[in-house]
């Protein structure tokens, strides 16, 4: 009977075992399931036309992002495009909305931009190469569903003159293994201390990767601003121009 009984807990720690994740496992089963590593490998830029509700409007944005590094936001409000977070390869600015006028960011925020450079498709891709580490922590449940909680640390930036911790926790659903929610520490401005939470949904296949077209935005326990993709296009041709900061600045 106590020979039984032993040979009972080997079993169930072999099938412990054999049904474990790791993060690299996890991971490599999300690059299979939206496409092939292959396939992000070569991706060269994306563009995202969108809108994000605020106050009940709806305000029509574009994203730009390229794999050099360089990226844009435009908003279209009230027949004007402002513009925001803008690389251009060198600076980082946007356009102030009181004043209209563009302006770059201090040196602190562009060093600290540049530090995420080379993340683009996706933060995970390629991540031992780039000497970033990741730890799977466990599951948890987000809005119902079971998901892995991986966290990702990241090059350290600069806060005030200081190195800070650079650290992103992801939460991919356990059955199709793509990612659910994104959550970080905010370093700086009234919300320091915060967790910031992006969450992405109704994911779809564009051009063979598979792309959510829903996302959210926002501080955990505050709510969340979402916003729309009504398309998206790969490998978009960009104006250099488009990224430049206007010369009457």
């Amino acid at each position: 009977m106590k020979r039984k009984f032993l040979l009972s807990l080997v079993a169930v720690a072999f099938a412990f075992v054999g049904n474990a994740q790791t993060a690299d496992e996890i991971l490599a089963k999300y690059f299979e399931n939206t496409g092939g590593l292959d396939k992000w490998k070569a991706l060269e830029g994306i563009k995202i036309s969108a809108k994000v509700n605020q106050g009940g409007m709806e305000i029509p944005l574009e994203i730009v992002q390229l794999k050099d590094g360089r990226q844009m936001t435009s908003i279209t409000f009230q027949g004007k495009e402002v513009k925001q977070g803008v690389f251009d390869g060198t600076s980082l600015w946007s356009t102030n909305f009181m004043t209209m006028k563009a302006e770059k960011s201090d040196a602190e925020a562009t060093e600290n931009f540049k530090v995420d450079i080379g993340e683009f498709p996706d933060a995970f891709l390629n991540y031992k190469e780039r000497g970033l580490k990741v730890e799977l922590l466990g599951k948890e449940t987000v809005e119902g569903s079971e998901t892995f909680k991986i966290k990702l640390t990241k090059k350290p930036i600069k806060v005030d003159g200081k190195e800070t911790d650079n650290v992103q926790f992801y939460y991919f659903d356990a059955e199709n293994f793509v990612p659910l929610m994104m959550e970080a520490e905010i370093n700086s401005g009234p919300a320091k201390g915060m967790i910031s939470q992006n969450k992405m949904s109704d994911y779809q296949e564009v051009g063979g990767l598979m792309m959510p077209f829903s996302m959210a935005q926002g501080v955990k326990g505050q709510g969340s601003q979402p916003l729309t993709i009504s398309n998206i296009e790969l490998n978009p041709k960009v104006d250099a121009a488009a990224f430049a900061i206007p010369a009457d600045n």
